[in-house]
């Protein structure tokens, strides 16, 4: 017996594809479309058993295309999803006309979807295994920098952790800069856990939209889709032969990992002058004689408290998705495992906090051009992955925000506000990632 088709329909084409895998990976084919009309052709070739539509589209309303499948239908069960729109009027008429099986606001638990999907089209056959990636690789061969332009990083000395028993904390410290790693601190081999990341050449697209692709710009795409699913899961991330894996919980990024050697915990303490290079010897060479992380052989010999710990923990965390910020080349992999529920120390940042940092950290002047030209005009979207109360602006950013309304070029913006070309860039560029802005059309 086949497998019970489910219609997804999202203009925002990472969660779609998120989507798109958590009911793939359940065991129902997807058929996926990013486009109301596109949404109505697939249905005609092959008719779903259930969708889960946006009402906010590019091309018509979600209501419209609705509509039209249920004159092919009648009884099609109907699932709606929404951000700008939450009780709005839209969302009211839609739940009125169609007596939708569920219904969703952005952000969303994806296990709750997956829960009313099965609820209305149970799956009568088994599952099938899960095949395991054969890209998988292990974080054990630590390489050197890739990129010297990014060798120093400042990190704001507030941290948010939550640590062993869901206790949450805010450590106050100095800010860091963290410089490269001294040259000759070179760690002794040891085994690091498994962590997911692409391989080279990509291996062939799923259905529903490929588990892997060309990171680009994506990167503040990807974090965003986790968090409007609260996905759990994973994002690996690999240039040449560098390797990072962000871990999400519940749609928040919890922990990363790296194999550059200037990311390790060791060598990023030394970097941020916590570690002498000696010290740093000894220590990884205990950790390495009693197969124990860095973090405890420090504790044990005094050079680290616990709260100094989950400070410093954090910090590398944020260091090593704040430089992903860095990259527009390389490949990116999802896959929905679960490391980050054991991990026993998490960072506590909000997505939308990372994604603008990020993008003013490490988005180039040349890049912030590339994404926004000077004539560009931009306006409020109509469906903000975050809302403002959730994005820290300071008093000139609220100033300028306010004033965007389609008609004034970025160029006009920058005179206005004051600031220099690549401060206001960067800022608008951030609110674009976010989707706060749109280019006017």
């Amino acid at each position: 017996m086949s497998m019970p088709a489910i219609l997804v329909v999202d203009d925002n084409q990472e969660l779609l594809m998120l989507m798109a895998r958590l009911l793939e990976d359940a065991g129902y084919q997807v058929i996926s479309a990013n486009r109301g009309r596109a949404a109505i052709d697939g249905a005609r070739s092959k008719p779903p058993a259930l969708a889960v539509i946006d009402l906010l589209l590019p091309d018509m309303m979600g209501q419209q295309v609705a509509e039209t499948l249920r004159r092919d239908n009648p009884q099609l069960p109907l699932i709606f999803v929404t951000g700008v729109f939450k009780a709005g009027r839209h969302a009211l008429e839609a739940r009125s006309k169609f007596g939708p099986v569920g219904y969703f606001e952005k952000p969303f638990e994806s296990q709750k979807l997956l829960e009313a999907v099965k609820k209305q089209i149970p799956l009568e056959t088994a599952r099938a295994p899960a095949v395991e990636d054969p890209f998988n690789v292990e974080l054990d061969v630590s390489v050197q920098e890739d990129d010297p332009s990014h060798s120093t990083m400042e990190l704001t000395g507030v941290i948010k952790v939550t640590g062993t028993d869901n206790l949450v904390a805010e450590i106050r410290g100095a800010n860091l800069t963290a410089s490269r790693v001294v040259p000759e601190v070179q760690p002794p081999a040891r085994q690091v856990a498994a962590a997911p990341a692409p391989s080279s050449p990509a291996a062939p697209a799923r259905a529903g939209g490929s588990q892997r692709g060309q990171l680009k710009d994506n990167l503040p795409s990807l974090i965003t889709a986790f968090y409007l699913s609260g996905q759990t899961g994973e994002l690996g991330v690999q240039r040449g032969k560098v390797k990072k894996v962000i871990y999400f919980l519940r749609g928040q990024p919890a922990f990363a990992m790296s194999n550059l050697l200037s990311e390790r915990f060791g060598q990023f303490l030394s970097r941020v002058g916590r570690l002498k290079p000696e010290q740093l010897h000894e220590v990884l060479a205990a950790a390495q004689a009693s197969r124990r992380r860095t973090g405890d052989v420090l504790l044990e010999r005094g050079l680290l408290k616990d709260t100094e710990r989950l400070y410093f923990v954090g910090q590398q965390v944020k260091s090593i998705i704040y430089s992903l910020f860095g990259w527009d080349q390389g490949e990116y992999v999802l896959t929905f495992k679960d490391k980050a529920i054991a991990e026993p120390i998490k960072l506590d940042v909000h997505p939308a906090t990372l994604i603008v940092r990020g993008i003013k950290k490490f988005y180039k002047p040349e890049r912030l051009r590339r994404l926004l030209a000077p004539e560009d005009k931009l306006i409020p979207s109509l469906q903000p992955a975050y809302q403002l109360h959730e994005v820290e602006l300071q008093n000139w950013e609220a100033e300028l925000l306010a004033k965007i309304d389609g008609a004034r070029s970025v160029a006009k913006l920058i005179e206005l506000s004051g600031k220099s070309e690549q401060a206001v860039q960067s800022f608008l560029c951030a609110m674009m990632a976010l989707n706060v802005l749109e280019r006017s059309r």
